[in-house]
């Protein structure tokens, strides 16, 4: 099974073409950073990352040049592409790309504008003793289910 999932920072913007022919389509190409789990790089201040190659086709690849920009933090779902060709050296290059199928945006459109929304919530102090926390009147929180 060929399936890839990522997670990463759009190291910049999407660079998108156009197909010729009958029927056109968009092709973006970006790059994410992936950063590497438990790894720091070599003076240890910083983790490591891996700079991945992305391909988004038609539907994708619109929304890619519409609404990606460097620094996002997106989430792609995909298949692993290997190539090779020989370049005007005459050197064998390797590729490595992933075909996007699925993307979207792992940030909240609050934290993308360079903040992270904050929601005060009601002092645990307030506990009841059947686990429960007293609510007080009148709080208007969004991320409650009833209000």
């Amino acid at each position: 099974m060929n399936r890839v999932i990522l997670m990463g920072r759009l190291t910049r913007d999407p660079e998108v073409r156009y197909s010729q022919g009958e029927r056109t389509m968009a092709i973006a190409r970006y790059t994410l950073a992936v950063d590497r789990r438990g790894r720091k790089s070599q003076d240890g201040n910083e983790t490591t990352a891996d700079f991945i190659n992305c391909v988004s086709f038609d539907k994708t690849g619109e929304f890619a040049e519409k609404y990606f920009h460097q620094g996002m933090r997106v989430l792609v779902t995909g298949r692993v592409q290997t190539g090779s060709y020989i370049n005007k050296d005459g050197i064998k290059v390797y590729t490595f790309e992933v075909i996007v199928d699925e993307q979207e945006f792992a940030d909240s459109k609050n934290a993308g504008a360079g903040g992270l929304q904050t929601v005060s919530r009601p002092d645990p102090s307030g506990a009841m003793g059947d686990g429960f926390m007293n609510i007080p009147d009148g709080l208007d929180d969004p991320d409650l289910p009833f209000s």
